[in-house]
């Protein structure tokens, strides 16, 4: 499934099969994602995007072919017939300064993803089709024996990226968290700062479905923003379960800019801000340096992405506590691929918590 240009219709092609590179690897694609990032690529608000694409960045599939002996992080042999998940991302060249001196792989001026900044006329380099090639290099990942694959795509991104906005806020045994947005970005960071050690995680975000997802998995109070209309009821409601002082963390995965100077005020003083859903540039809000930032004496990061170490850790926890939180509840509808727009409008419309795009069994 092609998407040809910024809210254009979706077109079903039928390319060649992809020819294995040395190196390399071809995945049959069992299931793919249709996420927040598949709507704003649709939407066109994504900068650098090589259209036609073919879109679906995370997604799980059977090897059929190696290019060779190939193994993986643990130096374990990937052989044809093992149900496999891969890395997004390749080409990082671990020789610029961002890769050497800042350490930071996801600025990386040579990082392209799959199914976002590669075009359809590359190949099979996205989810949304029967076959998925493996660029030389790309790293593949068993997915466990004991996982269910349908848990596996309900994490799907939001896993990997919620994992990173935890590990960036440092959060401490015993810390109050508050996450803005129940999305599956959101739905994640708050399963793995209640695992990182929070005592208490707190939800603010809409729609009803989605909180009552966030109780399941753990999340101990939720707020509906139907429910506080404004931001000043918002803020109250944290502080009245913050003994007046806000959260000592507060993670941000809305997308609306909005949210941040809200979010700043929901914030404790001497607390962390992490901001991980401003993935597109959704316009300019205002703050007060003095009052919001410097006063507070508050630490405000921002993530962007995931990286390869995210990816890998983050499943080693969702295999080790499946039977915890359950993850496979969190698709709330699975489509063939030629329906693969109705998911994409699903989403749109926050009908659904986590779409997936069926492809073969």
């Amino acid at each position: 499934m092609v998407m040809t240009a910024p809210r254009a219709p979706l077109e079903l092609r039928r390319l060649p099969q992809p020819v294995v590179a040395p190196g390399g690897a071809i995945v049959e694609t069992l299931m793919s994602e249709v996420c927040g990032t598949d709507v704003h690529l649709h939407h066109g608000q994504l900068t650098g995007v090589p259209y036609p694409i073919i879109p679906g960045h995370v997604s799980c599939g059977r090897l059929v072919e190696t290019g060779g002996d190939l193994r993986d992080v643990e130096g374990r042999a990937l052989t044809p017939g093992q149900l496999v998940t891969f890395y997004d991302v390749f080409g990082v060249c671990g020789a610029c300064w961002h890769c050497t001196v800042a350490r930071a792989g996801t600025r990386c001026p040579h990082r392209r993803v799959y199914g976002i900044t590669t075009s359809a006329d590359e190949g099979l380099l996205g989810g949304w089709a029967d076959r998925i090639e493996i660029r030389p290099g790309v790293r593949i990942v068993p997915l466990p024996d004991t996982l269910d694959p349908m848990a596996f795509m309900g994490g799907g991104c939001g896993l990997p990226t919620g994992f990173h906005a935890v590990e960036r806020a440092g959060i401490a045994l015993g810390d109050t968290v508050l996450v803005q947005g129940s999305g599956p970005v959101g739905l994640n960071a708050a399963i793995f700062a209640g695992l990182a050690g929070a005592a208490s995680v707190l939800m603010v975000g809409a729609p009803a479905s989605r909180l009552s997802a966030a109780r399941r998995l753990g999340v101990d109070d939720v707020l509906d923003l139907i429910d506080a209309p404004s931001p000043a009821e918002r803020v109250d409601w944290v502080r009245a379960r913050t003994s007046g002082r806000g959260a000592d963390v507060v993670i941000e995965a809305t997308g609306n800019p909005a949210a941040f100077p809200e979010g700043l005020e929901m914030l404790r003083d001497a607390g962390r801000y992490v901001m991980v859903g401003q993935y597109t540039d959704a316009g300019d809000v205002a703050i007060n340096p003095h009052r919001h930032v410097n006063r507070r004496h508050a630490t405000i990061l921002g993530v962007w992405g995931y990286e390869f170490t995210h990816l890998h850790r983050s499943l080693a926890l969702m295999a080790r506590h499946a039977a915890r939180f359950d993850w496979a509840s969190l698709v709330t509808r699975e489509y063939p691929l030629e329906r693969v727009g109705d998911a994409l409008m699903a989403m749109e419309r926050m009908e659904v918590v986590k779409a997936v795009v069926r492809c073969g069994e």
